[in-house]
């Protein structure tokens, strides 16, 4: 049984935090299988795509896959919104070339809200997993009602370090952000969030009409 690839493009570099969430959830609907994962930094290019549509071509010509995960936060619009937005670019895509089954991720507001239910993974990520200073998180069922869960996760962070003065100002806080998804073993509980579900779904149906 051969590997599995797929590509994520994604809004912003700091999300390429969505891997470890994505590598689980194959490994939760395809146990025993091996996933091949990239993603796609347009920032290195030399003329980056603008469009959706052209980010979703120049992806597949870069890194050639059996599904494609295209990201967008829903920020202040509705799922199905961006939902439309990434289908019919997809679809202006696909005049130009192939492209393999795409699955939507649509984190509500924005991916950091996937990663407000862990509190030893922000501890641990902060550099200071022994601290036992309240992070103040939201409920994991209520992270997708967070206006801002970017600036929660953030302070979240460094409270969590004990850090003060200069040393909590030289934090990099955006980097141990993606260390925080990277230290999340079970990432279960985002089953309770609308949008996560939605993801799955998605992807169950996907690889199930591919025949993986």
């Amino acid at each position: 049984m051969r590997d599995l690839r797929y590509t994520l493009i994604t809004d912003g570099s700091l999300d390429q935090a969505l891997l470890p969430i994505l590598n689980w959830l194959l490994r939760q609907q395809r146990p025993g299988r091996v996933f091949v994962s990239s993603w796609i930094d347009f920032r290195r290019l030399r003329t980056p795509p603008q469009t959706l549509h052209d980010r979703i071509a120049t992806a597949v010509e870069l890194s050639p896959c059996d599904v494609l995960f295209v990201h967008r936060d829903a920020e202040t619009m509705p799922l199905e919104t961006r939902h439309i937005e990434i289908t019919d670019a997809a679809e202006r895509a696909r005049r130009s070339g192939s492209v393999p089954p795409i699955v939507c991720v649509i984190p509500v507001r924005m991916q950091e809200a996937w990663l407000l239910f862990d509190e030893s993974a922000i501890r641990q990520a902060s550099g200071n997993p022994r601290g036992t200073v309240p992070l103040n998180l939201p409920r994991s069922g209520r992270v997708e009602t967070e206006p801002d869960p970017k600036m929660v996760l953030h302070e979240a962070i460094r409270i969590a370090s004990g850090l003060s003065g200069r040393r909590l100002q030289a934090l990099p806080v955006t980097r141990h952000t993606r260390r925080v998804a990277e230290l999340v073993d079970d990432f279960t509980p985002l089953r309770n969030l609308s949008a996560f579900g939605a993801l799955e779904r998605e992807l169950q149906r996907v690889l199930e009409s591919a025949g993986w």
